[in-house]
């Protein structure tokens, strides 16, 4: 059998992570997060490719492309997970898992960070857990695709 292969995005800003250790996501530098992300994949056997832009058409192509050689998906739209329904259309015509994912807990926050435009394409979200959730994100993902190919 094949390994699973999982892109995992992240949207705006996310490269800032940890840079204001007393913010909402924490003392944890992206660096260090894809690092921490790889380590858990590879205990999976996942291939992970961990990816960031700040710009919406960059994650679209992204999204695209994964369709011919990812068994699932990860997205961390960040702030463009309230607004781009262009997100969602390329997420919709993905035919494997996606997890949503946020570091924070979007409802503890803003009333309009309540209202994900990629949840509607989700299989499920995990969120306000920081990079545990990551991992645990990673850990879903791999569960649906072996789970699928049983």
């Amino acid at each position: 059998m094949s390994p699973i292969s999982v892109v995992f995005l992240n949207g705006p800003n996310a490269n800032l992570y940890g840079l204001d250790p007393d913010g909402t996501y924490g003392r944890e530098s992206f660096p260090a997060l894809k690092a921490r992300c790889e380590r858990h994949a590879d205990g999976l056997g996942v291939r992970l490719d961990f990816r960031q832009s700040n710009h919406e058409g960059v994650l679209i192509d992204w999204i695209q492309e994964a369709r011919g050689h990812a068994d699932g998906l990860i997205v961390n739209a960040a702030g463009l997970t309230y607004t781009s329904v262009a997100i969602l259309d390329a997420l919709l015509a993905f035919p494997g898992p996606i997890i949503e994912a946020h570091m924070s807990n979007i409802w503890k926050r803003e009333p309009f960070r309540h209202h994900s435009f990629v949840s509607k394409a989700a299989t499920g979200i995990v969120a306000g857990l920081g990079g545990l959730g990551y991992e645990l994100a990673i850990t879903a993902v791999a569960t649906l695709v072996r789970d699928a190919r049983t």
